[in-house]
């Protein structure tokens, strides 16, 4: 078969290569688009990855994010106009969705992102499979509608975590904070204040802290930040602590054994309390606390293959469902 996946941002760039790479191996084609965004670009070059760049990230207002989304979806219509593919495949992206849709194509989904609620009511409605980590409770995901759900003892990073090649060492000062700044250009994050950097530049006293900011990469007093783009899953492998406030890089960390603190942004997480529940070391705790459990836990490392090697790929479950749902 003939299968697209649309990635919309570095983590979905990562998955959509894990992805590709299984079904390439049981013989399906694989057509992968992106946007332009911060960390699609740079990622794909890193993973050696072909991907057509389709439409933009808009990071302004509502209506600058209304307008390049439905652009985007008008691109992807014409790209598949004469040759649209067997099924679809994404982490929830609104324009593949919706095309899909809109194709009588299939869409197979996952899920982690309770607090994405635009997002989510978008997509969710319109999704045929979605593939979902036992993490997130079903009242989550039962009140949008979706067809059918297959639920995985695992969470997505699980997908290329694993089998993750050691990257090229850097030479970085030890010990090794890495602190990634809230992403505040998300719709759901308007209003959300961020306190990453202020703990970034408190850090310091513990060790040498590299700030990763999402858009501004200019140098800035008080913090060390990259001036090119920065692979989180990669660099997490040379930290001695990560500090987010709960995203992707927080459960890549953990999943490496590597000691990560979440400073609450968005309500609860179930992915990471999850992970915290299985034994890996991810701590969630409030602002005024974090100092004093980054003392007490940077330089820790643990040995976490064996609960690594316990949890479900999620990239198993979509080969599944395209075998026994799709192809039958």
């Amino acid at each position: 078969m003939r299968i697209w996946y649309d990635a919309c941002t570095g983590k979905q760039v990562r998955y959509a290569v894990a992805i590709a790479q299984r079904l390439r191996a049981c013989g399906h084609e694989m057509a992968l688009t992106t946007r332009n965004h911060p960390d699609t670009l740079a990622l794909t070059k890193i993973l050696k990855e072909k991907f057509v760049v389709v439409g933009e990230y808009a990071t302004g207002s509502l209506m600058a994010k209304l307008q390049a989304s439905l652009q985007r979806q008008m691109q992807l219509a014409k790209m598949f106009e004469k040759k649209p593919p067997d099924t679809a495949i994404s982490h929830r992206s609104v324009e593949l969705c919706r095309v899909a849709f809109g194709l009588g194509i299939p869409n197979i989904s996952t899920h982690d992102t309770v607090h994405a609620d635009a997002v989510n009511r978008l997509t969710m409605p319109l999704i045929t499979y979605l593939v979902i980590s036992k993490a997130l409770p079903k009242t989550a995901v039962e009140s949008y509608g979706t067809k059918k759900i297959f639920w995985f003892d695992g969470v997505d990073e699980v997908a290329w975590i694993r089998g993750l090649k050691p990257p090229e060492k850097r030479t970085y000062k030890k010990p090794l904070i890495v602190v990634r700044e809230l992403e505040q250009k998300a719709a759901y994050a308007q209003g959300k204040e961020d306190p990453t950097k202020t703990l970034a530049k408190k850090l310091a006293k513990l060790g040498n802290v590299l700030f990763l900011p999402r858009y501004n990469k200019r140098a800035e007093k008080g913090l060390n930040i990259p001036s090119k783009f920065v692979d989180s899953a990669s660099i997490v492998t040379q930290a001695d602590l990560v500090i987010s406030a709960g995203g992707t890089i927080a459960r890549e960390a953990a999943l490496q054994g590597v000691p990560t603190i979440i400073v609450p942004s968005f309500g609860r997480i179930y992915v990471n309390d999850y992970l915290s529940d299985k034994g890996f070391p991810l701590f969630t705790v409030s602002m005024d606390k974090v100092y004093d459990c980054a003392k007490q836990h940077v330089g820790k490392k643990q040995d976490v293959k064996a609960l690594l090697d316990s949890l479900e790929n999620p990239v198993d479950v979509i080969e599944r469902v395209i075998k026994e749902e799709i192809e039958k």
